[in-house]
């Protein structure tokens, strides 16, 4: 919804239209998707879904998106998962992506191409505060993936990107993940918890990285990410 972007007043556009240089944050992930040989997308959508239908539509990719209508898209972001569920177990591995992102595409190359049968891009050249996810390895084991790092014990850490290659082990077993947090109520929860549990399951063991220190990406979440994502970002990804 852009809440935190835009206001509480739920007339602007879902963060996902976004334009930086002509073209969408949406249509930038199709293109970045397709360049890379994804051969389809499933997409959750609440919050004014129409315009994203729209947006699609104008872009000629309805064959391209399957939408998939999360009308709870109110609650934690554990929800929007658990509705797009059905696509983690579809058996073959998957790209996972948030869509307020706007990214190198190298960063997309660099994940598909990435170590481990489940691959986590991360930042180590990343800003440190609380904003940011942080991914934490000692040696190349996960140890904690929160925004407030608990467990300390770690010699690696950076921002996680938004992005996860998962193996359709790991795939599978997030599914099962989120339905147990749904079916237990805990609905306000972001899904980095439920990623969090596997990450510190035996799970982890089959997790490779994928440092991107150096690349340019931005999550967009407040005015300011916009206003960097036009000077700094967008200039650095080639318009």
């Amino acid at each position: 919804m852009g809440n935190r972007l835009s206001g509480r007043d739920e007339t602007h556009h879902p963060k996902c239209l976004l334009q930086f240089g002509g073209k969408t944050l949406l249509q930038r992930h199709i293109e970045n998707l397709r360049a890379v040989g994804v051969d389809g997308l499933t997409l959750v959508v609440g919050y004014r879904s129409h315009e994203i239908e729209a947006e699609v539509a104008r872009l000629g990719a309805t064959g391209f998106v399957e939408f998939v209508s999360n009308p709870r898209y109110r609650d934690g972001s554990v929800v929007s998962l658990w509705t797009g569920r059905d696509a983690l177990k579809s058996g073959v591995p998957v790209l996972f992506m948030d869509a307020d992102v706007l990214y190198d595409p190298a960063i997309l190359r660099a994940l598909v191409d990435g170590p481990g049968a489940t691959c986590f891009p991360f930042d180590t050249g990343f800003e440190d505060g609380d904003e940011p996810v942080k991914f934490c390895l000692l040696g190349n084991r996960p140890v904690e993936f929160r925004k407030a790092v608990r467990n300390e014990d770690y010699d690696r850490v950076g921002e996680w990107v938004g992005f996860i290659r998962l193996a359709p082990e790991f795939a599978m077993a997030l599914a099962g993940q989120v339905e147990t947090y749904v079916e237990d109520g805990r609905l306000a929860e972001p899904y980095e918890e439920a990623v969090r549990d596997l990450l510190l399951s035996p799970l982890g063991d089959t997790v490779g990285t994928a440092d991107i220190a150096g690349k340019a990406w931005i999550e967009i979440d407040f005015p300011e990410d916009v206003e960097r994502a036009e000077t700094e970002i967008l200039p650095r990804i080639g318009g």
